[in-house]
């Protein structure tokens, strides 16, 4: 009667016992690497170098590499960086705010109609993530300039009697803009969540007596709430770090932090800095993460 043999849990089996092919080892290896190496690779060894710099310093034009919290000093003993990272949080704030509830009001909308028409309106409101970044914020200069199609719409409506300077240039026009271009980032995320909502729960809600303004609020809003944070989560990281935007549309009024330590990489050659201010902004981002983490969280509990 013939021996059988048990093969160790996770081995591949093979006759007589023996080890697996020499090459599917190193395919193997090189598949591991290039999961857990790149990541690694690309992502964690860029940020490890900016918080590296981040404790460098500047001195007579010259790097000094030791170790130091000048930087991070620096940043905390003036004003200036202080009070343009707030206003930057401020209106990423009003942005997430703004995308978030445009963005629901059009997921909604379209998650409502029924056949193709729901799903062709969904591609042509994520369209504009295919488009070239420049190219939008172009767009939107055309339409909120002194020249433009807002300008001139709203002085044949008579709203204004001449064409407005206040929608260029300036702190609205970046809020304005960064909430249009971001826009089909709140969408998305909010229509798969409302997608994922089961029919029968509508249903049910409906043969409970329930009108469609109850359902919505007690049935669809807390459902979609997932969905909602991660739109806004979203924008928000999104507008936080933007610097090109308020550059092309916000001029001298629309300084964000951004702008702040992309000056620090450039006109100020002030690498230690620009990264220090980099990782004050990474912190805050992974805040806001974790406590949209935790919303979100207590709110599927609920």
């Amino acid at each position: 009667m013939a021996d059988l043999s048990l093969a160790a849990p996770g081995a591949d089996p093979m006759p007589g016992g023996a080890s697996p092919p020499r090459g599917r080892t190193w395919r193997r290896l090189m598949l591991r690497l290039a999961v857990y190496g790149l990541p690694v690779l690309l992502i964690l060894v860029p940020l490890a170098t900016f918080l590296v710099y981040s404790f460098w310093t500047i001195v007579d034009g010259q790097l000094v590499q030791s170790f130091s919290l000048a930087n991070y000093v620096d940043f905390l003993a003036k004003p200036v960086y202080r009070g343009v990272f707030l206003s930057t949080l401020g209106l990423a704030g009003i942005v997430a705010a703004t995308s978030l509830v445009l963005g629901y009001i059009v997921a909604y909308l379209v998650w409502r109609l029924e056949g193709r028409l729901r799903y062709l309106l969904l591609l042509l409101s994520v369209i504009p993530l295919a488009m070239n970044y420049i190219v939008k914020i172009y767009a939107m200069r055309s339409i909120l300039g002194y020249n433009g199609f807002l300008n001139w719409v709203l002085v044949h409506l008579g709203v204004l009697q001449a064409p407005s300077k206040v929608f260029i240039f300036n702190q609205t026009a970046v809020m304005i803009t960064m909430a249009v271009i971001y826009l089909p980032y709140a969408i998305l995320p909010i229509f798969l969540s409302l997608e994922r909502i089961s029919p029968s729960l509508m249903a049910a809600s409906a043969d409970l007596g329930g009108r469609p303004g109850q359902t919505f609020r007690h049935v669809v809003l807390p459902l979609s709430l997932p969905g909602s944070i991660v739109g806004a989560l979203f924008v928000m990281v999104l507008a936080l770090g933007d610097y090109l935007t308020p550059q092309m549309v916000g001029g001298n009024q629309g300084f964000t932090f951004g702008r702040a330590i992309w000056s620090q990489f450039g006109m100020a050659f002030n690498w230690p800095f620009g990264a220090a201010l980099a990782v004050v902004l990474l912190l805050c981002v992974v805040l806001i993460i974790l406590a949209a983490a935790t919303i979100s969280r207590h709110a599927r509990v609920k």
